[in-house]
């Protein structure tokens, strides 16, 4: 057993594409031995910024030889299917076995030495390399067949054990020599082989392991920055970035001009660390410390001080820019900033973002009007001297609250996009809504405008936090919810893995800012009315007019729920009733649309917290719950619920019933719990089954037959209670009752009897209990 050293040296490798590098040259070369039947026992990856190199351990000298058996055709075939299976496998007839009337070849392939291996298989990984982009070069270039690379490639080591392995690719011939470090050791270097190449490397300056160039850059700056009494800012990114840089890292600290500290510091860390690579630091109270750290790739002999000086110069070149920035942005308001929205398109389907932003402000004052963002509940009649209002239910002190903050979310949102326009967020993109933030604080705008703008954006992503303050609740909700919603009307949907308007992000913020500040409000004329703006944007549309009636129509059901649409589609957009139908009716349908869209999010979202998504659907095919913040409640309840002896018993039950009803009652007419929105009682009414009472029978109940009756009547009244309570496990414990007269039903009653009355009564005591568990949960979807 011996060990390869292979080493692919060129120029030098974007710091961003190395360590995937490093990762797939190691896939592709263990793919290439695979085929052979050479297995390492390990393998070591380097890579630096000119070189890519990996240690094969413990490879034989050659490759095991092989007998391989293949299946040919029948004796009898045609004289051509013979002529075929003989090619394939190299052998002459004489050499094929009779097995029953079947040509069977036994192929003998004889051990390979694993030189010849490697010399196939290296060029096959170069022409293979999956590099992000790549290029040609010289004149083989003129031709599109010529070696690709992600920059020249220079030279190949190829080391099995001592002894060359002799590979060569578009006249690039493996050797011994590779080159140190470029100014430190920039001659060649003979490599003996995998025994001593990272050594030799360290010897001339160049440490090959990433991982150890890592480590160095965070102690040495670590070290460098306690020095001075600082301490650096965790950037693991830029740590891996700087060790890409470099191959022979040596941290450095200098400083820069306190002064430019009054430039807001996302500011600063951005310029440090995007444009100049530098480590940010912090002194001993957490604040910014008028310092940088700077990674050099030399030991350099005046200790780095002329290094230091000209990054200084450069750093203070760049902090004047956004100096300069900060200082001109600041001269124009943020209302004059965001007249300049104007100009920039959004989508040409939805217009400027000035029309996205008209769209959020008025969409952000009426989730505050509504009472969705900062509701509290109704103060009692009297209660400091104020009285309740009959309309609202609120004092007239919490009415100008409402007033208040409804005028602050609009202010805010109408502002939240100003920045764009910026001269600082031109240079940062990263810095939008961040720098809006500090704009309004410099214009003495409120507190809660300011925060608002700033945090609009949030959450962005896993883990970002979750706005809590009443105003950028609104503002933030309502900067998602159009964005959903307005691409939604356009029909710029996502498809399968393609969501170029990240509204599946855009629909996972509003889920997480609804579900942690428990926010109550049904989603269905909120999606309506969000939708409504963006699909009737081009329309003379008093969106305000049209959104208050779906939140009346909340309450109705049915042709009732259309014909209320309708009516505010007609007096919202100045339309005759035949086009407000159809614009009703496109409401309606992207509404449900836009809710099993959040209902897959949802499922999602609440994966990683350990929630059923089979759960989640089993209450969303109740129909009628959007409200989130009670949906999951239900769902929790449920879930902890299934999980005991009574509620996996339940659903067995529930199931068999189920199962009984589809087979003998193929079209009942019994509706879940929500069939009593409508007006009607789920277990009556034409065509229903009769309902179950003892003293209706038509015969005396076996007893049963009788527990089970009587303990639906106590549970049913029980459940519906709590679920309109909202008192969740209260419902489950009710069902949790009905768990022993099923199983006793089931054990002794036949509900398939010959006479027809028990059988029909029986059937309808079954809907009753499939009746009464949906009043929690569709048990149909939950699965077990």
């Amino acid at each position: 057993m011996t060990d390869f050293l292979l080493e692919l040296r060129c120029e030098e490798i974007p710091a961003r594409m190395q360590v995937k590098a490093s990762d797939d040259l190691a896939r592709l070369f263990l793919d290439e031995l695979a085929k052979a039947g050479l297995k390492p026992s390990a393998i070591d990856s380097f890579v630096t910024p000119r070189r890519l190199a990996l240690i094969a351990r413990d490879l034989p000298l050659e490759t095991a030889a092989v007998s391989e058996e293949f299946k040919g055709p029948r004796t009898s075939a045609p004289p051509q299917a013979l002529e075929g299976f003989l090619r394939k496998t190299g052998l002459t007839q004489d050499q094929l076995e009779d097995r029953d009337g079947v040509w069977f070849a036994i192929v003998n392939k004889p051990g390979r030495a694993t030189a010849d291996v490697l010399a196939q298989a290296v060029p096959a990984v170069i022409r293979a390399f999956p590099w992000p982009k790549s290029m040609r070069w010289g004149a083989a270039s003129q031709t599109t067949e010529s070696l690709r690379w992600v920059r020249p490639l220079k030279g190949i080591v190829a080391i099995l054990g001592e002894a060359l392995v002799d590979i060569e690719i578009e006249g690039l011939r493996s050797g011994y020599a590779t080159l140190g470090h470029r100014f430190h050791h920039p001659g060649e270097i003979t490599i003996g082989g995998a025994h001593d190449y990272v050594e030799k490397l360290r010897a001339c300056h160049v440490i090959a392991s990433h991982q150890e160039r890592q480590a160095i850059i965070e102690a040495k700056a670590a070290q460098a920055a306690a020095a001075h009494g600082y301490s650096v800012i965790e950037d693991k990114g830029l740590v891996a970035e700087n060790a890409g840089l470099t191959e022979w890292p040596v941290p450095l600290l200098g400083d820069f001009d306190p002064a430019f500290l009054e430039v807001p510091p996302e500011v600063i860390q951005l310029t440090l660390r995007i444009n100049q690579k530098y480590f940010v630091l912090k002194d001993a109270s957490g604040k910014l410390a008028p310092a940088f750290i700077c990674t050099a790739n030399i030991d350099a002999k005046d200790g780095g001080a002329a290094i230091i000086a000209g990054n200084r110069k450069v750093l203070a070149a760049r902090l004047s820019d956004a100096r300069f920035f900060w200082e001109q942005d600041r001269k124009t308001s943020l209302e004059n900033h965001a007249k300049k929205l104007e100009r920039i398109t959004f989508h040409e389907k939805l217009g400027t973002v000035a029309d996205k932003v008209e769209r959020v402000a008025k969409l952000a004052r009426w989730l505050v009007e509504e009472g969705i963002v900062g509701a509290s509940a109704p103060a009692k009649a009297g209660a400091q001297g104020d009285i309740a209002q009959p309309d609202s239910g609120l004092l007239p002190s919490q009415e100008r609250g409402r007033a208040e903050l409804a005028a602050l979310a609009e202010q805010a949102a109408r502002l939240c996009k100003a920045d764009l326009v910026t001269e600082m967020v031109g240079e940062f993109p990263e810095l939008q809504g961040i720098m809006g933030g500090y704009y309004a604080r410099a214009e003495d705008l409120p507190d809660a405008v300011a925060d608002a703008i700033r945090d609009h954006y949030k959450p962005v992503g896993q883990g970002d936090d979750v706005p809590t303050a009443p105003v950028t609740v609104a503002v933030s909700l309502a900067d998602k919810l159009d964005t959903v919603a307005s691409f939604f009307a356009i029909d710029e949907r996502p498809t399968g893995s393609k969501d170029p308007f990240a509204l599946r992000r855009a629909a996972l913020g509003i889920l997480a800012i609804i579900i942690n500040n428990d926010v109550r409000v049904n989603l269905t004329p909120v999606l309506a009315f969000a939708y409504a703006q963006g699909g009737l944007s081009k329309n003379p549309t008093d969106v305000h007019a049209l959104a208050n009636a779906l939140n009346e129509a909340m309450g109705h059901v049915g042709d009732e729920w259309q014909k209320i649409v309708e009516s505010a589609v007609s007096i919202a957009t100045k339309k005759s009733h035949e086009s407000a139908r159809q614009i009703a009716a496109d409401v309606l349908e992207a509404t449900t649309q836009l809710l099993d869209f959040f209902a897959d999010r949802l499922k999602v979202q609440q994966k990683e917290a350990g929630v059923r998504h089979d759960l989640i659907d089993a209450v969303f095919a109740l129909g009628g719950e959007d409200d989130l913040v009670r949906l999951l409640a239900r769902v929790k309840a449920l879930q902890s619920f299934v999980a005991t002896d009574d509620g996996a018993n339940l659903l067995a039950g529930y199931k068999r019933a189920a199962n009984i009803l589809k087979k003998e009652v193929p079209d009942p007419t019994s509706a879940p719990a929500n069939a009593g929105a409508q007006g009607e009682d789920a277990r009556s009414g034409p065509g229903r089954l009769p309902l179950q009472e003892h003293d209706a029978l038509p015969y005396t109940p076996e007893p049963a037959e009788a527990a089970l009756i009587t303990a639906l009547d106590a549970a049913e009244p029980r459940a519906a209670q709590a679920v309109a309570d909202e008192r969740f496990e209260g419902a489950m414990a009710a069902l949790a009752t009905l768990r022993a007269p099923i199983d006793a039903f089931f054990d002794s009653v036949t509900v398939n009897d010959p006479d027809p009355a028990k059988r029909a009564n029986r059937l309808a005591l079954l809907a009753r209990v499939r009746d009464a568990v949906h009043n929690v949960a569709d048990f149909s979807k939950i699965a077990g």
